[in-house]
């Protein structure tokens, strides 16, 4: 009975080391999924925010005497489209590579592991650079628009 126990143990480590492996790998894939969500949830709000700086910048709010006003638009229309073009990239990568989650739990070796998170790292870094090429058209936009909306009289009451 011993020398089966002694035969088996290493058979019992393995399986027990399976299913710790298995454990640590759904931790890890919770964390990525919950990686992801964020990244739809700023990617979902930075939608909201470029439907509305493309409506202000098609508005006729803004002085028509401005010096460039029209080239500033223009630029700023441009610039606005290529980030919603980037924006629904990033979108559709995102979704492609949470549906690739799953396939995560099935990887049986490292290599398979690192490819995911290298992914995974890409897309991130694309997304935070996005963001922060998203925030500083945002920021330029207003600044300059604040300066050229058109004033609005106030209303003399009798």
């Amino acid at each position: 009975m011993s020398s089966c126990l002694t035969a088996l143990k290493p058979l019992i480590f393995s399986i027990m080391k399976d299913a710790h492996n298995t454990k640590k790998q759904g931790k890890k894939t919770e964390e990525l999924h919950f990686e992801l969500q964020g990244w739809k949830s700023s990617l979902h709000f930075i939608e909201d925010e470029i439907i509305f700086i493309d409506h202000l910048l098609n508005s006729y709010v803004f002085q028509p005497n401005t010096q460039n006003l029209f080239e500033r638009l223009e630029d700023y229309n441009y610039r606005l489209k290529q980030l919603k073009h980037s924006k629904t990239n990033f979108q559709k990568s995102i979704a492609q590579h949470e549906n690739q989650l799953s396939g995560m739990m099935d990887c049986t070796d490292a290599y398979c592991d690192l490819q995911y998170y290298q992914k995974h790292n890409t897309i991130k870094a694309q997304v935070r650079n996005f963001s922060t090429n998203f925030s500083t058209l945002k920021s330029e936009i207003f600044n300059y628009a604040s300066a050229i909306l058109k004033k609005r009289k106030p209303a003399i009451h009798p």
